[in-house]
């Protein structure tokens, strides 16, 4: 079973992600892509750390090429966040390089090793501002893997305001 969370920022999707495998009977694994620069990165790092506390999950720090991580069978694992895992994929050489194929690849590789698997994502680009070409390169790069993880994805739930609503398939708890 894979479930796209998608929202805007502070929107509530990490704590409803979170709280799809607060009944699942098995090992949790939490991989974080955040790569930790700056204080901005390492307060909201905290916070989610703060958030996941008790509830059973092993964090697994992958910042690039998920695509190589093996993860034991029949895990739970939630998957937080492609828009990070995205710019990391972006911006990592020194060049922009087009991450796509190899963050939809990593996605696939988990989804492949376990039995239930949640992606928290980020809505981008509906603001209507203009950006520089980097960030309007990163924005259409998000928004091409957000399309594919849904079409991939049995349920789809957007996070409005704290509440989910769902886009596709079912609500999952």
């Amino acid at each position: 079973m894979i479930t796209l969370v998608t929202g805007g920022s502070k929107c509530g999707k990490s704590s409803f992600a979170e709280r799809i495998l607060d009944g699942f009977h098995g090992r949790k694994i939490y991989i974080a892509t955040m790569e930790p620069f700056g204080a901005d990165a390492f307060e909201a790092i905290d916070r989610h750390r703060k958030m996941r506390r008790g509830k059973g999950f092993e964090t697994v720090e992958r910042y690039t090429d998920l695509h190589e991580l093996s993860i034991p069978a029949g895990s739970g694992v939630l998957l937080e966040c492609v828009g990070n895992l995205c710019a990391n994929e972006m911006f990592r050489e020194g060049e922009i390089l087009c991450p796509t194929d190899k963050v939809l690849k990593g996605v696939r590789a988990v989804a492949e090793q376990v039995s239930e698997l949640v992606i928290v994502t980020n809505q981008v680009g509906s603001d209507g501002i203009t950006y520089s070409e980097g960030t309007s390169l990163y924005i259409r790069f998000l928004g091409q893997i957000n399309r594919s993880m849904a079409e991939l994805a049995d349920n789809v739930i957007e996070c409005v305001y704290g509440i989910p609503i769902v886009l596709k398939g079912e609500l999952p708890c």
